[in-house]
């Protein structure tokens, strides 16, 4: 699980790795799910909230990208 300050320090290129990863996870939790051999259900919250903290930081990257050239 990583930490917020350990998902800051990573590029945005690694970030959006780390959520496509994430998101198959996610996927393949679904279907675990689905076919009820989910062991650990704990871990859809846990995935959920990982993908939010990375789209989070990618999205207030975008914003100060977004800032800095409005102001140049």
């Amino acid at each position: 699980m990583l930490s917020v300050a350990e998902i800051i320090k990573k590029s945005d290129k690694d970030l959006l790795a780390d959520l496509h990863d994430l998101k198959q996870e996610q996927m393949n939790l679904r279907f675990q799910k689905v076919s009820r051999k989910l062991e650990s259900t704990s871990r859809v919250r846990v995935v959920r909230r990982q993908i939010a903290r990375v789209k989070t930081v990618l999205s207030a990257r975008q914003r100060e990208g977004v800032q800095k050239n409005a102001a140049a």
